[in-house]
């Protein structure tokens, strides 16, 4: 049995109160939370030195960091992602998939099944997330348009099998799927549908809700956009109460004004903050690669020869952090970083809130949210000390 001991921290709690006290881990699990000293433990024990703790982030929506992305097609870079996530609080992920050759995917995504296999350490992994490649060509961004295919679900079973085991978000554009025949299945299977890369009008986005659909990719990025005769699919998450939004809250992305219109007419029960990073997050500006296009970082952003955004380099901790310099109190901040993930993805009964019997999946933030240190299933995976 191993337990750890976290002393001298200000807790989260899920009312959105605030409880200086101590958390007791037992075996990867959250055993105590206490607003009472504890005296009589005989395991390791760490000072959180004053700091709030929340639920470790979960980031639905991620291709890479570090060097690393999950279409290169080796277990090595899945561990190096995992092992690097927690520097920014996260701590579970999907792994998210590219437009790529269908066997660039099946190889990515029998990778990601080896290391689910193996991923004891850094982050966890929760699943995959295929973004792509049945998205429309008009809205491809920085999807290779040559391989953009139609949905099709037998591709589906040859990736992940009959019964679509760890598939838990697909992307597509729903004016593609043919009498909405893929949205329904991938609903009825409990798989969560998104439009993304799409050029649906609002009816469209309606029609697809009314089948299943039940998630925006990027919101307001590559999908049609706001006007005051055809709303689109930005009219449809912000009037569509089944929709939640992934946001990306960088201030590039989206604007910050847009983020703060995005907060209070969406609001924070149906956001879902995601980082939608590549491969240069956590590295110098320079040159670097995204489904092996060229993609030049210089300071937060990340583009394409033709200006095209490529992906991000925002960290989880930053988007919390914009997202509390527009008004978002702590409790609504848990909501869009780990809870509302948590429930989508249906393992809340296990994180997404600090509670006796969940995952130890904890983030210490300083009085500036930066991450002081971060606990990944019971284990701390990083520390600053």
């Amino acid at each position: 049995m191993t337990s750890l001991l976290i002393h001298n921290v200000r807790i989260a709690m899920p009312n959105g109160n605030v409880m200086k006290g101590e958390i007791v881990v037992v075996d990867g699990k959250i055993a105590t939370v206490s607003n009472i000293a504890i005296n009589d433990f005989a395991g390791k024990r760490m000072d959180g030195q004053g700091c709030l703790v929340l639920p470790g982030f979960i980031d639905i929506h991620i291709h890479g960091a570090v060097g690393a992305d999950f279409m290169d097609g080796a277990v090595e870079q899945f561990e190096k992602i995992a092992n690097a996530l927690p520097m920014e609080g996260t701590t579970s992920f999907l792994a998210t998939t590219l437009t790529q050759s269908a066997d660039d995917i099946a190889k990515a995504v029998d990778t990601g099944n080896r290391f689910l296999s193996q991923n004891e350490t850094g982050a966890e992994m929760l699943g995959f997330h295929l973004e792509g490649p049945f998205i429309h060509p008009e809205q491809a961004g920085a999807q290779p348009i040559e391989f953009i295919q139609k949905p099709s679900f037998a591709l589906l079973e040859r990736w992940f099998g009959e019964r679509l085991a760890h598939l838990k978000v697909v992307t597509l554009a729903p004016e593609c799927d043919e009498d909405l025949h893929m949205t329904r299945r991938l609903a009825d299977r409990g798989i969560i549908v998104s439009a993304g890369h799409t050029k649906a009008a609002f009816e469209d986005i309606a029609q697809a809700v009314d089948h299943g659909l039940s998630h925006l990719t990027h919101f307001g990025n590559a999908m049609t956009g706001l006007h005051h005769r055809e709303i689109g699919t930005v009219g449809a998450g912000f009037l569509l109460e089944q929709l939640y939004c992934e946001v990306i809250a960088d201030g590039i992305h989206l604007s910050k004004d847009m983020l703060r219109l995005l907060y209070k007419k969406i609001g924070p029960e149906r956001i879902i903050l995601i980082t939608d990073s590549m491969r240069a997050k956590g590295l110098p500006d320079g040159l670097y690669t995204l489904a092996r296009q060229n993609v030049e970082v210089v300071g937060t952003k990340a583009t394409l020869a033709n200006g095209t955004l490529a992906g991000s380099v925002l960290k989880m901790y930053g988007a919390v952090q914009m997202m509390r310099q527009i008004g978002a109190n702590l409790s609504e901040l848990i909501k869009m970083s780990s809870s509302n993930a948590a429930k989508r993805l249906g393992v809340f009964d296990r994180k997404g809130s600090i509670e006796e019997g969940k995952d130890a999946d904890l983030v210490l933030l300083d009085t500036n949210f930066q991450v002081h240190a971060t606990i990944c299933r019971g284990k701390v995976s990083h520390s600053c000390e």
